[in-house]
Order: structure tokens, then sequence, then C-alpha cells
């Protein structure tokens, strides 16, 4: 089994080694993972203030603080945000850490 990395595993791992710290931070997450948070939490919001659907308006507004709703769907598209990007962190960090792991045993079989 030919153990070599490719030429585009290689910058991957130049890149990861530059931008990793940086995409870990919490802060980075949330900012870059706002849109997908965006598209959860938008359809909350207009569903329950376009008035479409009747009787879930008649309780909306007799039960619920509008105020509540808006700030449990900014929680909501906070955690997607972060979550989604925490992911994706971990699922890079881990290939970045199998091709480190392969690209030194190549060099110990050479």
């Amino acid at each position: 089994m030919e153990n070599r990395l490719t030429a585009e595993e290689e910058r991957f791992i130049r890149y990861w080694e530059e931008n990793r710290q940086r995409e870990k931070k919490s802060l980075n997450q949330l900012m870059i993972g706002i849109p997908l948070g965006i598209v959860f939490g938008a359809p909350i919001l207009l569903n329950a203030f376009t008035g479409w659907y009747k009787r879930a308006d008649m309780e909306v507004n007799s039960r619920l603080n509008p105020a509540v709703l808006i700030i449990a769907v900014v929680a909501i598209i906070a955690f997607i945000a972060i979550f989604s990007r925490k992911h994706r962190w971990d699922q890079l960090e881990l290939r970045y850490k199998e091709l480190v792991a392969r690209r030194d045993a190549a060099k110990t079989d050479n």
C-alpha cells in the first residue's frame, strides 16, 4: 500500500497547520456559521409572524410573548451556527491527524 501523500493532501496539511487555531475560536465559528443558523431560524419566525396559520397565530398572540420567541430563535441560530462549525473543525482535525500519521509512517518506511 502506498503511504505517500498527494499534493492536495500536502497543501491541506500546510493550510491546517497555519489556520487550525484561528478556526477553533468560538467567535469565529459563530460568525462563519450564522448563515446556516439563519436557514433554520428564519422559517420559524416567518411562520410565527406571517399569520398564514390562524390557529398558531392565535396561540402565539394569546400565550407567548413575541420577545420570548425571538430570543428562542436567536438561541437556536447561535447553537446551530457554533455546533455545525465545531463539527466541521473536528472533521478537519481528524483528517489532518490521519494525514500526518500517514506522512510520518511513510518517512519511517523510507
